[in-house]
């Protein structure tokens, strides 16, 4: 591996575990938001849409779910991949 290229994917596994911790505050964030004014959020969107809190509390827990599951599979993977084989390139 060129040197070059070595710091092209130094700076890609930067990019991509900050872009991971910034998923995983959003990810707390929200939470933290639902939990703390749920009943806030239910009052807003679920007249607005016709919605049970039952339907607003599977919608936001199925997004959150898919969001970490995005935030998992495009941030953390590529960044531990790449990790691993710069550790074995470089030893």
């Amino acid at each position: 591996m060129t040197d070059s290229t070595h710091d092209f994917f130094v700076i890609l596994a930067k990019i991509l575990l900050r872009c991971w911790i910034f998923g995983l505050l959003l990810l707390v964030f929200w939470a933290g938001v639902f939990l703390l004014a749920s009943e806030a959020i239910h009052n807003l969107h679920g007249p607005m849409f016709g919605l049970s809190p039952h339907d607003l509390n599977l919608i936001y827990y199925s997004c959150m779910a898919f969001v970490k599951l995005v935030v998992i599979l495009f941030f953390f993977f590529p960044w531990l991949a790449i990790r691993l084989v710069l550790r074995k390139t470089k030893g």
